[in-house]
Parts: C-alpha cells; sequence; structure tokens
C-alpha cells in the first residue's frame, strides 16, 4: 500500500481496499494505525467487513469492535452466526456489552436496531453556557452535534433544540427559555419501512429514540436510514424483476448462487406460461378456422402485460414512498379502472385503424370479414388492457394484506397472469363477434 494512500479519507482508503484482493487487503488493513481501522472499516462493503473481521487477531478485533459505531456494530453482528456474535460481545469492554446487548436485543425490523446511543443530552434548567461547556467535554463521541436534547429528572425527552439556535442565544438564557416542548421522536419498536416516511416528511437529519414511556434511548440519523432505503430499494427491483434478492453485490455473487437466484422464479413462471400453450389448444379448432385470429395474439397479450407491468410499477413504488396504504385500494381501484378503460380505448382504435389501413391499401386481405376482425381485436385491447391494469395494481394490495412484499408481484409475475387469462378474454370476444361468421 502507498503511503499517500494513508493520508486519503477513511472512505478513499476503504475504495482502494476493496479494489485489492483478499491477501493485499488484510495486510494493508493491518498496516493503518488503529484509529484509522476503525474509520476506514465502517465504509468497507458488509461482505469485505465479514472478510477482515475473520482475519484479525482478537486483540485487533477487540479494538475495532470497541470503537466502532454501535449501530454500524449491530449491523455487523447480524451477518454472523450466534457462536460468533457471543465471541465478539466477550472482546468488547463492559460498557460497550451492555450498549451491544441492549441493541441486539430489539426486533430485526424495529428502528431501535438502527440507533446510536451516542448523543448529548442537558437538562431544561441549564443555562446556554452550561450546555456549550457540556458539549465541550461529552460531545467528542457524539454521533451528531446538530441537535441537543433536553430531558427531565427521569430521563424522559421534553423537546430537543437545534445547535445554531444555542450558539446565537445568549449564554444567561435557560434551556426552558428556548424550547416549545413541540418535537418529533420515534418508539424503539418502530418498524423501519414506517421511519423512512417520518424523516421524509419532517425533512430531519437526525430523530431521537424513546421507549413506549417517553425515555430516551438513543437517536438515529439519516445516513444510517438511507443505507436502509438503498437495500430495501434493491431488494424490490431484484424482487420486481423475478427473483430473490441477492445477498451480496452482483459482482461478488458466484455464479452457482446467481443461477439459484434466479432459477426459481423462473421455473415458477415457465409452469405459469405452460397454460398459455393450454388456452390455446382449448380453442385449437376456432384458430384452425380463422388463423387471422392467431396473428394479433402476441400483440394483444404484450399489451395485457404492458399494462400490469407499468401499473404494478406505480402502485409498489406509491406504496414504498408511503403514498398510498392498504385502505387507499379503493381510490386506486377507481383510478385504475379509468386509466384501464382509457388506455385500452386508445390501443384499441390504433388497432383498428391499423387494420383498417392493411386491408384497404391491400398490404394483407383479411377476407370480407375484415371489419369484424377489426372489432374483435379493438374490444379485445379495450378489455385485456383494462384487466392487466387491474390486475397491476391490485395484486399488490393482495400480497400486502396477507404479509408478503408487494415487490413480489414482479413485472413477469403479473405478464404470465395476464398472458394466460387475455388468452381466454380474446378468444372469447372472438368467438362472441365471429359466431357464424368465420366461426
Amino acid at each position: 500500500m502507498q503511503k499517500h494512500i494513508f493520508n486519503q479519507h477513511p472512505a478513499d482508503i476503504a475504495e482502494h481496499l476493496e479494489s485489492l484482493d483478499q491477501k493485499s487487503r488484510n495486510i494493508a488493513f493491518y498496516m493503518l494505525s488503529n484509529d484509522n481501522k476503525v474509520e476506514v472499516f465502517s465504509y468497507l462493503k458488509p461482505d469485505i467487513q465479514q472478510e477482515i473481521v475473520r482475519s484479525l487477531t482478537d486483540k485487533d478485533l477487540a479494538e475495532v469492535l470497541n470503537n466502532l459505531e454501535p449501530d454500524d456494530r449491530t449491523e455487523l453482528f447480524e451477518n454472523f452466526p450466534d457462536e460468533l456474535i457471543k465471541h465478539f460481545i466477550n472482546l468488547l469492554n463492559d460498557e460497550e456489552r451492555v450498549i451491544a446487548l441492549n441493541l441486539i436485543g430489539y426486533k430485526e425490523n424495529c428502528i431501535a436496531r438502527l440507533m446510536t446511543p451516542l448523543y448529548v443530552q442537558v437538562k431544561e434548567h441549564y443555562t446556554v453556557k452550561q450546555v456549550l461547556l457540556h458539549i465541550k467535554k461529552y460531545g467528542k463521541k457524539a454521533e451528531t452535534l446538530n441537535y441537543i436534547f433536553i430531558v427531565d429528572d427521569h430521563n424522559k425527552l421534553i423537546d430537543d433544540l437545534k445547535i445554531g439556535e444555542l450558539l446565537l442565544a445568549d449564554e444567561n438564557a435557560k434551556v426552558s427559555d428556548l424550547i416549545d416542548r413541540n418535537f418529533v421522536s420515534l418508539v424503539t419498536t418502530t418498524p423501519i419501512e414506517d421511519a423512512f416516511e417520518i424523516f421524509e416528511k419532517y425533512d430531519r437529519f437526525t430523530i431521537p429514540i424513546v421507549t413506549e414511556n417517553g425515555v430516551l434511548v438513543g437517536i438515529v440519523t439519516f445516513d444510517d436510514i438511507l443505507d436502509r432505503m438503498k437495500m430495501r430499494d434493491t431488494e424490490d427491483i431484484q424482487k420486481f424483476g423475478g427473483m430473490e434478492e441477492l445477498d451480496v453485490s452482483y459482482t461478488k455473487t458466484p455464479i452457482l448462487q446467481l443461477i439459484k437466484k434466479r432459477a426459481g422464479w423462473l421455473v415458477i413462471l415457465f409452469v405459469g406460461e405452460m397454460f398459455t400453450a393450454s388456452a390455446m389448444s382449448y380453442y385449437d379448432e376456432e384458430i384452425a378456422k380463422a388463423v387471422v385470429l392467431a396473428l394479433f395474439v402476441p400483440l394483444i397479450i404484450s399489451s395485457g402485460g404492458n399494462s400490469g407491468s407499468q401499473a404494478a410499477s406505480l402502485i409498489i413504488r406509491a406504496m414504498a414512498l408511503g403514498e398510498i396504504k392498504i385502505k387507499d385500494w379503493y381510490y386506486v381501484l377507481k383510478k385504475e379502472l379509468a386509466s384501464g378503460l382509457a388506455l385500452g380505448g386508445i390501443l384499441g382504435l390504433i388497432g383498428f385503424i391499423r387494420i383498417f389501413i392493411w386491408q384497404k391499401t391491400g398490404i394483407y386481405d383479411y377476407g370480407e370479414y375484415w371489419f369484424y376482425i377489426a372489432i374483435t381485436v379493438a374490444f379485445s385491447l379495450i378489455i385485456i388492457v383494462l384487466w392487466g391494469t387491474l390486475s397491476g395494481s391490485l395484486i399488490p394490495f393482495l400480497l400486502r394484506k396477507i404479509g408478503f412484499d408487494p415487490a413480489t408481484a414482479s413485472s413477469p409475475f403479473v405478464a404470465t397472469l395476464v398472458d394466460v387469462s387475455g388468452l381466454i378474454i380474446y378468444f372469447t370476444i372472438a368467438a362472441t363477434i365471429l359466431n357464424g361468421k368465420l366461426l
């Protein structure tokens, strides 16, 4: 490792380490100073962190773990088996061990797993001068000094103050004169997903975490929330593409693992598409009598699948952003009903005009019943696009209602559903309109 690398920002050092092979990376990490080890470690990707942890001696590992931010340490522990976690806990000093055990004790999906106990709190009877002296004494270890938290004698949160308000206030003013007891907080058991919405709603960098009784136990910063949002969005995108989420990055995933993650959904979707062939075989007599109907199968089915995928994308994203809840299903139904009819009408009109132009210009002869074929295609497009839109928009609600991730309503899943049902709709409409003519 070149000497000038040591003088770079920890994030740049971490990026350089990640570009090295495992042996060189471990050696380079050992060469860092103790302070640098801790800072650089927090910027490394989770899989690289695990790799380095396994290579460190107990002495070096204890140094890193004891100085690592509690929320970062908790996230690291989540990726190790219980026996290793116990070993890591034993390497911590008494103070850090208590903090680690408290954080690990919370459920995996609750906001308390992301909190840190490193913040500055004061009492309301403090003067501004006392608060500033308190910050100088205890603020070095705090994760952020953007906010100072005010508590009562029982450690219940009363309010928080921006550091700017303190710096601009008279040094003899009391904290009680500066607060209005109107603050934003999260309960320890709040699901992480719900916390995203709170951060976005109030545009906060830091939010305090309290118990059910209002006792201040930690804070969560936006950078930790942002990391989880990126993880959530990555998982959703992978699920929406019709596969299981990857445990590590694409470049770090072995080819066999990649195949395993993708094969399951492909098999399920393939089996689903087999029903498309079954549906077509059921109407083989109609197809034999009117081969022209088969010409429009790809056009009509793909239109339904595309409209379903669009709707599913919009609804899943709106759910992720907290714009709509399960109770809003009827609102979505009405909106997508109108959208589906309009979109289907547009495509149906285009389909009708296409057949009309091809027939009149002699590009293709659809026969004496061309008008009825055009009506069949146009009406089928309206109904199938409407069906695809409604399916794509309502399936996410159904999945969330029964406890599944709405992202599982992936584009391939919706497309397969609409493919099979769309064929039935198409040939049923054709049998009705063309009965006594082509059929």
